[in-house]
């Protein structure tokens, strides 16, 4: 299941050039770490890594559903049941964090926090109860996360890339310039443009997840996102620059992890198979197709899905279906990485740049920087 800690295995290497995890153990140590956690709509994430000459290795991870965004598109506010669950998982985080030094570690909170009333008082009970200080991102920094951690999977003869990630509470499109390589290496990928769409998976599975089951159901939710992608296609003309070539759709989310989970008939979702997999739109399409078919109770026993996913399954599938029907990319690249890895890439980045040495910092520094 791409959702749950087992899909974060500590196992390989995340490199800033190349698109794949390895497959070898890594045993986590004592060697300085970088961490970054991410508060989503519907998961916890943490995320730690060992710098390497070409990325970070992931030394451990963390990943829970806490469903934080649950009931707040009807009541504008977070519930003190989702507040509770996400207080259990980051407490988990926060040992984790605890058991191992630490050279720099950033958290952020995106839709749910962004979006309820009480967002900002349930960031500082979060940091009075585990000492970790989450900040609000905005939606461009995470459209800017989100092709950070995506730009290794940028090839030879890419102009433009569509990045979306299907998040629980909104659903996030970035339209990014690749610029030509240079040398050994590409400058640093240019975002163009981008929308938040305010459908994620949570958000439409309260609204209308029972009727995704349905044909007509479907139907409709991926006409009303088929509505908000042509006016951000308006503005950048997106369909004629794929009519041109050169450009490279890829998904990050828990919803194409799993179409590429079906589609290679994975008995058990396993990362390193599928993180900058690059798949047929038709194959996607079959898989879709085959995941609709199955039904509650089918979806429920699926490997790569699972009872606690099974309501926002066919949600994330009708807003791939409406991404598939406006832009018409022949390949999807699927990616099983986000922010936590554009985090650890930035903080990488900007410490070897300015030459810094690792520090040791004491288990209880746990506040993110600003």
């Amino acid at each position: 299941m791409p959702d749950d800690a087992a899909s974060h295995a500590l196992t390989g290497t995340t490199s800033l050039t190349g698109g794949r995890h390895g497959e070898a153990c890594v045993r986590p140590g004592l060697v300085p770490a970088y961490a970054a956690l991410d508060l989503g709509t519907n998961n916890c994430r943490l995320l730690i890594g060992a710098p390497t000459a070409s990325g970070f290795r992931v030394v451990d991870s963390f990943s829970r559903i806490v469903r934080l965004g649950e009931g707040l598109a009807t009541t504008g506010r977070l519930s003190e049941a989702a507040m509770d669950r996400a207080l259990a998982a980051l407490g988990a985080c926060a040992d984790k964090l605890g058991r191992r030094p630490v050279r720099r570690f950033q958290a952020v909170a995106t839709e749910a926090c962004r979006r309820a009333a009480n967002g900002a008082a349930f960031l500082a009970r979060v940091e009075a109860e585990t000492g970790l200080r989450p900040r609000i991102i905005s939606a461009r920094e995470e459209a800017e996360l989100a092709m950070e951690s995506c730009a290794p999977l940028f090839e030879a003869g890419d102009r433009r890339a569509l990045l979306f990630d299907i998040g629980g509470g909104s659903t996030e499109i970035a339209w990014i310039r690749v610029p030509p390589r240079r040398g050994l290496g590409r400058p640093p990928a240019e975002l163009i443009g981008y929308v938040s769409l305010p459908l994620g998976v949570v958000t439409l599975a309260e609204r209308a997840g029972a009727s995704c089951f349905t044909a007509a159901g479907f139907g409709a939710v991926v006409e009303e996102v088929v509505a908000h992608l042509l006016a951000f296609d308006r503005v950048h003309c997106i369909g004629q620059e794929i009519r041109a070539g050169g450009v490279r759709l890829i998904g990050t989310s828990g919803t194409v992890t799993t179409l590429a989970g079906v589609a290679l008939a994975l008995p058990r979702y396993r990362r390193p198979l599928v993180d900058g997999r690059t798949l047929d739109a038709e194959v996607a399409d079959q898989a879709l197709g085959d995941l609709f078919a199955l039904g509650r109770a089918g979806l429920a026993a699926h490997p790569c899905v699972g009872p606690e996913r099974v309501e926002f399954v066919l949600p994330g599938c009708a807003i791939y279906a409406a991404i598939r029907q406006v832009w018409p990319v022949p390949r999807l690249t699927v990616a099983d990485r986000g922010l936590r890895e554009g985090m650890l890439l930035r903080m990488i980045r900007a410490d070897r740049h300015w030459g810094r040495e690792p520090r040791h910092h004491p288990p209880h520094r746990l506040a993110p920087e600003a």
